[in-house]
Parts: C-alpha cells; structure tokens; sequence
C-alpha cells in the first residue's frame, strides 16, 4: 500500500510539475524563499512548529525531508498532536527496540492515516534513536471538558492529570482563533468548543517545554490550526516557557501557488502553499 501511495503521487506530482510548481514556500510577509533558506532561518531556534492539513501528502513529504535537513544541522526532538500524552510509554518503547509494530499498534492509538502520513517520521526517529514525545492530551479528557465544562477535569484523579497540563490552566477567550471557532458554530455556540481546543494547545506547549533539552531543537508536528498566527501552541509556550525562541511554518492550498495571497500574511514564519489539486492521503 505504502508504494502504490508513492506511485501515485509522483504521478500526481509529475502531473502538477508539467504545469508549474507543485508548491511555493513564502515569508510571513509574503516573499518567495527557498526550501533551504526556511531551513537555515528555521536551524538556529529552540522549537519548530510545523502545522500542517493532515490529509496532505505532499505537506507531510515535506514534513519529513525538513526533518532530515534539519538533523544534518541539529540535534533533534520531535512532539506530535498525533500522539497522546498517556500512550508515551507504548511510543518508548517502539522507538527503543523492546516492542514491534504489532505491539505499537495495540498500546498507542494511532490515526487512521499512520501509516501513509506519519509513521516515516516514527521510523527516522527509531533510525536516529531520537526522542519522540506524545505532545497531546487524551481525547476522553477534552471530551470531557467540552461536555462538562472545565471544571470537571479537577475531578481527575492524581494520575490522570499527570497527562493533561497543570491545572486551572491559562485561557484567552478573546484570541481571534477561538472567538473564529464560536463563529463557526453559531448555531450551536458553546464556549466550551474553545476551551477544548485550548486544553489541547495547552497540554502540547506543556509537553514541549518539559521535554525540550536546551541544545536541541525540538521540532513539533500539529494541524496548522493549533499554531497559526502565534496563536494556539505558540502563545501556551509563552505561558510556560517566555524565553524560548519559537519558529512556525504553515501550509495553505491554492490553485496557483506562484500567486501569494494577502489574506496569509504573518500566518506563520514560513507559509508553504500547496497546489489545491494534489493528492489527499484521506
């Protein structure tokens, strides 16, 4: 399966080249850059947040050949949404040698598109013997603020909030990001949307900053959702740890990515815009 996937979208990508590029990295003010100046810009850091449209293919190849470029200049640690902070010891132990795939597979809840999307960022992990941190709170605890308000995760016991950042936890109902997501369901407005999704991008810088060393870069993979326009992850990392210098790439499809769109500017540091008819990997 995972060789037909990349038959597929060299063809697509074959495809898209024949008529221009397949994809056009821009600064936050809207200049053309190359792929090997956001790494050099990237390289001197203390955290990378890469966010990303999950069904993507050709965002999470990039994902991965920044990855490797940047272990040619850097020690590295790596974090995913895509991880749940509970399942960190299945994830250990894969990358340490003292399970396989099959016992990853029942200790870690995996996404549905691991396989294509995310498990060659596991597998140069395991490859380099680097440190892989599950960034992100378990889904049952931001279900169960979204159900019963914030309150009820101080009816966690001990262990439990050990997965989930200190509690009560910072929150901004005025940032943009959340204020968009209660537009976005206004026929069902629930402040609780939002504090779920910040319970989220809380535990993730909480997890970041525990876990960064301060030699390395600790490069994070999330939607882009969760770190766009110094919001989300970025401003948590600014609760828990001011000091540490934060760099952010997002992606956005187009029809024409040699054409910049102004609504993107200072969307990230480094906005990778993605022909719109690429591949979806879901």
């Amino acid at each position: 399966m995972r060789i037909i996937t990349f038959i597929l979208l060299l063809l697509s990508t074959t495809s898209f080249a024949q008529k221009g590029q397949v994809y056009q990295i821009y600064t936050d003010k809207g200049k053309k850059v190359s792929f090997e100046k956001m790494v050099k810009s990237l390289s001197v850091k203390d955290v990378v947040l890469f966010g990303e449209f999950h069904n993507n293919s050709m965002g999470h190849w990039l994902q991965l050949e920044f990855t490797k470029e940047m272990h040619k200049k850097r020690n590295l640690v790596f974090g995913a949404e895509m991880f749940e902070s509970d399942n960190q010891l299945g994830l250990t132990n894969y990358l340490e040698g003292k399970s396989d795939e099959e016992q990853l597979k029942k200790e870690v809840r995996l996404w549905n598109n691991y396989k294509t999307d995310y498990r060659p960022l596991v597998e140069f992990a395991k490859e380099k013997q680097l440190q892989f941190v599950a960034t992100n709170v378990p889904r049952r605890y931001a279900s169960l603020l979204f159900k019963q308000g914030v309150s009820a995760l101080d009816t966690l016991g001990i262990e439990e909030k050990k997965w989930i950042a200190p509690l009560p936890f910072p929150y901004d109902g005025d940032l943009p990001g959340y204020q968009k997501m209660l537009t976005m369901f206004e026929d069902h407005k629930d402040e609780n949307l939002p504090k779920a999704q910040a319970i989220k991008d809380a535990t993730m810088a909480y997890f970041i900053s525990k876990n960064r060393k301060e030699a390395d870069l600790f490069v994070h993979y999330n939607g882009s959702y969760h770190s766009n326009n110094q919001e989300g992850i970025v401003w948590y990392l600014k609760q828990y740890a001011p000091d540490l210098n934060v760099g952010t790439i997002t992606m956005v499809e187009s029809d024409n990515v040699e054409e910049f769109d102004k609504n993107n500017l200072d969307l990230a540091n480094f906005i990778i815009v993605i022909d719109a008819n690429i591949l979806k990997s879901f």
